[in-house]
């Protein structure tokens, strides 16, 4: 499985609800806040390409977007496929 990791901020629904939809999917996450870490916003909008609104998710190095987009991928059946791990 893929590595999923959040970047989130304090006081976030959006945060939460991608969380919770994780949790819910048996998905284990980094979970990685902005505000407390040092360096962690600028990383975000390196690999975001600028985006600043959280949260941004990836599985490994694929930005998956944020919430809504996650949200979408799950509603479609998706979430199993994009996490497997590709063989090389």
């Amino acid at each position: 499985m893929k590595n999923v990791t959040v970047y989130m901020g304090p006081i976030c629904n959006f945060c939460d609800a991608a969380k919770r939809l994780l949790q819910r999917n048996n998905i284990p996450y980094k979970e990685i806040n902005i505000a407390l870490e040092e360096g962690k916003k600028e990383e975000m909008l390196i690999k975001s390409n600028g985006r600043q609104a959280i949260p941004q998710i990836f599985f490994d190095e694929c930005h998956i977007g944020g919430y809504n987009e996650l949200r979408e991928i799950e509603k479609k059946g998706e979430l199993d496929n994009l996490l497997k791990k590709t063989k090389v």
